[in-house]
């Protein structure tokens, strides 16, 4: 299955203290793209995980491409890049986010 799960972060532009500034999603390249999990990284620095994304949504939405978010396909005020399934177990597991809150 390891081939079949691809590793993303995401930073976003700032917007306010209530929206996350990164995202990392675990995504499922068999199931049309969906996150498995995913954790929201605030400015202030508090991780908040998901592992059940699709509770009470009325819509399901794939989660875009790297090539897409950085074409800005879906808007302006992403970077996207591929991590390792390590570098999102680390956060995951810990609940602590060290790493940069803007795009590189």
């Amino acid at each position: 299955m390891e081939s079949d799960v691809e590793y993303i972060q995401l930073f976003m532009q700032y917007e306010s203290d209530e929206m996350p500034v990164v995202f990392f999603y675990e995504v499922d390249l068999r199931d049309d793209r969906l996150a498995l999990r995913e954790m929201h990284v605030f400015a202030n620095g508090m991780v908040k995980l998901e592992s059940d994304l699709y509770d009470d949504v009325i819509e399901v939405c794939p989660i875009p491409t790297v090539d897409e978010l950085n074409a800005k396909v879906w808007g302006d005020g992403f970077h996207a890049v591929v991590i390792s399934k390590e570098e999102f177990n680390e956060i995951w597991n810990t609940g602590i986010y060290g790493g940069n809150l803007t795009a590189p």
